[in-house]
């Protein structure tokens, strides 16, 4: 109780936010997969793929705009090949992304050993905080919302894009076609195969972005499997918000939250075991998902390999 009543509540809000912009990012890409149809377990190999590459690139370049740009790029790359295996060659998507996620930390392993650990080259730093002029001075919206960096900044936009494109546009109605009926979809004239892989190269360019999150706004460096399961966090965000981007962020909100919770707590000296705080998203993960599995409808044909006749 002292802890709570010492507790800057807008700063853990503020912190909330920005961890939760990976998952946000993540889990919008996972919207876009299954909506169209595509199961996507590789958004972890792919956040942790452009967060290396985002990083490698930022480091030979010293310039991390071209860092996130080539995050993005890299994500696109790798959505690429699981929308080529799933979609066109119909190996199960679930198979094919887990593939991805065991390919992702073993070639950043190799690379990060091979040609960053030694390196002596000057690190790129992390991305600069932006004010928004105005905005930012609102008491405590503005330190939540609107004193932030880039790619918090993106996931904002991203939410509102994402739903808005779903819900509202003539190619969100095909893509959520394309994930109730594929095969009355293509009777209509909609092309399947192209909608699937457009949506699933969207995914990987969130997912890229997410993952330019952890090497070039958190930390401003690049880690082993530094993503730490937060692209099966995301998809747990997914199921709990119902495919629904507003319900995703909402969802990766509650679990950014935990984690939070748990660095407050270490910082505050509370006499818990510091693998205990930890592991607080995760428990908070089963245990959403525990109460969402049954209650949350997933498009019928997703998962499904669709061939057309």
């Amino acid at each position: 109780m002292d802890f709570l009543q010492r507790e800057d509540i807008v700063g853990l809000l503020a912190q909330t936010l920005v961890t939760a912009t990976p998952l946000t990012l993540a889990a919008l890409g996972g919207i876009l997969c299954e909506r169209s149809g595509v199961v996507n377990i590789a958004l972890e190999g792919i956040m942790l793929t452009g967060a290396f590459i985002g990083f490698a690139v930022a480091l030979a370049t010293h310039n991390l705009w071209l860092g996130v740009l080539a995050a993005i790029v890299a994500g696109m790359l790798i959505a690429s090949l699981h929308a080529a295996l799933s979609v066109s060659l119909l190996v199960d998507q679930i198979v094919s992304g887990m593939v991805i996620n065991i390919l992702a930390v073993g070639i950043t392993g190799v690379f990060y050993r091979t040609f960053i650990e030694s390196s002596t080259t000057i690190g790129p730093g992390t991305l600069a905080h932006w004010n928004i002029p105005g905005l930012s001075a609102i008491p405590a919206l503005g330190r939540i919302f609107f004193q932030n960096q880039f790619v918090t900044y993106a996931m904002l936009l991203a939410v509102v894009g994402v739903y808005f494109l779903i819900f509202k546009t003539k190619w969100g109605l095909r893509t959520r076609a394309c994930g109730e009926n594929p095969a009355a979809a293509e009777t209509a004239g909609i092309n399947v195969y192209f909608v699937r892989y457009a949506n699933v190269i969207g995914s990987g360019a969130l997912a890229g972005l997410g993952g330019a999150y952890f090497s070039l706004q958190q930390i401003g460096n690049f880690l082993p499997n530094m993503t730490g399961g937060r692209g099966f966090i995301a998809l747990a965000a997914m199921i709990f918000g119902k495919w629904n981007p507003f319900g995703a962020f909402g969802a990766s909100q509650l679990f950014a939250f935990s984690d939070a919770v748990g660095s407050r707590l270490q910082i505050a000296g509370v006499k818990l075991p510091i693998q205990f705080l930890g592991m607080l998203p995760y428990l908070v993960t089963i245990v959403v998902l525990a109460g969402a599995m049954g209650r949350a409808v997933a498009p019928a044909a997703v998962g499904k390999p669709y061939k057309k006749s």
